[in-house]
């Protein structure tokens, strides 16, 4: 397909990316990996074991790095100085000078610490790291992080896990219109349908984890998230019909005799 996600140069035809917390075993992970197509796979440094011992299974073992690029991501960092440390770690244990850029605020909401984001951001792209940061659907803040060098920005949908959907998609379009990067909406898809908005509302790409790990069946989840982000995303290009407020005929009665 011609209609691939570029983020930095790097070209992606799958629009999905996917997580590695929560799945109840490496091989259900791997599984559901396979069946979302995704391309893009983000760990989080400080959850996984980067030297496990001989013969000790390890997350890396069940992920097919030829066809996923790894996306280390600074998850339980609460301030800038852990989140910059955080992504230096990852980077010199071999996973990527990339880095899902998180800098927590709050621990219930788990929503970003915008100014320590916005700081952390300027700091890991002057030390020459591609930073795609975890943000709130804010206009302001996704602008002022493409300005301090983002390569993408990813606003959250709802809050990290809890399933609700796009709760504010307005925002989500704004921020479209506002920036220049890619735009991956990122944390709060429930289901295949919460994925199909998103990509509706423009976004380029959509990041989950918990909706396909926690799912009853977490391998036939991946699959309804790989449809429904391709089915969002032709909506999208196709341009929907204008919404009416009253009844338009399917097949128009003009012309025919009563």
């Amino acid at each position: 397909m011609s209609d691939k996600l570029i983020v930095a140069g790097k070209e992606f035809t799958s629009r999905l990316w996917v997580g590695t917390g929560k799945y109840s075993t490496f091989q259900v992970m791997k599984a559901a990996h396979e069946a979302s197509g995704t391309e893009m796979i983000t760990v989080a440094v400080r959850r996984v074991n980067l030297n496990p011992k001989k013969g000790e299974e390890s997350l890396f073992d069940f992920i097919d790095q030829k066809k996923c690029f790894l996306l280390p991501n600074t998850a339980a960092c609460f301030n800038v100085e852990d989140a910059v440390r955080t992504a230096h770690l990852g980077a010199e244990a071999g996973l990527s000078k990339w880095v899902k850029l998180e800098v927590i605020g709050d621990e219930k909401t788990l929503f970003p610490d915008v100014i320590g984001l916005l700081e952390a951001t300027r700091i890991l792209v002057k030390d020459g790291f591609t930073v795609l940061p975890y943000t709130n659907d804010d206009v302001v803040i996704a602008k002022k992080l493409e300005d301090a060098g983002a390569a993408a920005v990813m606003p959250l949908a709802a809050p990290i896990g809890s399933g609700q959907g796009v709760t504010n998609p307005l925002n989500i379009r704004l921020i479209k219109e506002a920036v220049k990067v890619p735009v991956i909406v990122d944390a709060g898809v429930g289901t295949a349908s919460d994925a199909a908005v998103a990509m509706e509302l423009g976004a380029d790409g959509v990041l989950m984890n918990t909706a396909i790990a926690l799912a009853k069946d977490p391998v036939k989840m991946a699959l309804a998230m790989k449809l429904g982000v391709e089915a969002g995303r032709l909506a999208f290009l196709a341009g929907r019909m204008q919404a009416k407020r009253y009844a338009s005929a399917s097949s128009p009665l003009d012309g025919i005799s009563k």
